[in-house]
């Protein structure tokens, strides 16, 4: 079985304050031209660098003068990502791009822990062989993703100039994405804003947190849409204004009021009123965050034109609502 593959290095003077991805392309270029800024920027998101020896998540981190590097580069399987036929449920689709409703449990992209079967697999099968130069090997298409437990709408990119005009809509928060979740207790204002720079943890760096200095500035904007078994959970619409990972998830954690099931934002069951058995027994059974993505809105890349795509709430979680509310 073939192994990974160690690239050790150390930083050069040119290196100092550079952004960490950007430095290991430069480092790189001549003996790895494969190695570009953005699959370095992805096998830093994946953990697969160390900076002196700690594993290091952030392609933006500044690296300095002498500062010893490793990467773990994936064996060379076959250099691309394998093409799999999956059924994809698509709103929209024209020759630059599609819109996809991206089920529960399904992963975007290949990465450590899930080598296949993702949303990429399925785009390649169903777009064909030219996609595969659409963005990194490892992403074609991809130009924003959802977790894996978090249902919804996505767009995709089939072309470069998709993929560009799509990019940059992102980058400057002019995508229209509203999410609807199922979160403990009732927010109060019932509408609002919650503001707060989103970054790594300092005690869990698989965990993302609200922080008092550095991260990324992050704003979400809430409104309750149903009170749900006297107030015990809320049934919340989100709106982003910003795109950060786990913002959502985060946010509302970070005003006590973290979403049903969320394995690693939840509530923990000493922090919550008794409820009914039946109540009790769905959320037990829930087996993802209540999170889903309902709307997107963006400009066509090619055409300009303006398209928005709408969905009611998935059944999963009007099931679960109802089971909440009649259990009261």
């Amino acid at each position: 079985m073939t192994t990974a593959r160690l690239v050790e290095g150390v930083f050069a003077a040119p290196a100092e304050g550079e952004r960490l991805d950007r430095a290991l392309a430069a480092e790189l270029a001549p003996a790895h031209p494969a190695l570009t800024r953005s699959r370095l920027k992805s096998m830093i998101e994946d953990r697969l660098v160390r900076l002196d020896g700690a594993t290091v998540t952030e392609p933006s981190r500044r690296v300095k003068q002498g500062q010893a590097f490793a990467l773990d580069l994936p064996p060379p399987s076959s250099g691309t990502v394998e093409a799999q036929a999956m059924d994809l449920d698509i709103l929209h689709e024209d020759e630059d791009l599609l819109v996809v409703d991206k089920p529960p449990g399904l992963v975007v992209h290949p990465a450590a822990g899930n080598p296949d079967r993702t949303l990429v697999n399925a785009l390649l099968a169903h777009c064909g062989e030219s996609l595969r130069a659409v963005g990194g090997t490892g992403r074609p298409g991809i130009v924003h993703r959802l977790d894996k437990d978090t249902s919804g709408l996505m767009v995709a990119a089939k072309t470069e100039i998709a993929l560009l005009g799509l990019s940059r809509q992102f980058a400057a928060h002019s995508v229209e994405r509203v999410y609807e979740a199922i979160a403990w207790g009732l927010p109060s204002p019932l509408e609002g804003e919650i503001a707060g720079n989103i970054g790594r943890s300092r005690g869990d760096r698989k965990r993302m947190a609200v922080l008092r200095s550095g991260g990324k500035e992050a704003l979400t904007r809430y409104r309750v849409l149903q009170s749900v078994a006297d107030g015990a959970f809320a049934r919340i619409a989100c709106r982003l204004a910003t795109g950060r990972t786990h913002q959502i998830r985060v946010h509302l954690a970070s005003i006590g009021h973290s979403l049903v099931g969320d394995p690693v934002y939840g509530r923990s069951a000493g922090r919550r009123r008794r409820l009914p058995p039946e109540a009790e027994a769905a959320i037990a059974a829930f087996p993802r965050q209540a999170l889903d993505a309902v709307v997107l809105g963006f400009q066509h890349p090619r055409s300009g034109e303006r398209l928005r795509f709408e969905r009611p709430l998935r059944s999963d979680m009007v099931a679960l609502l109802r089971i909440l509310e009649e259990a009261r």
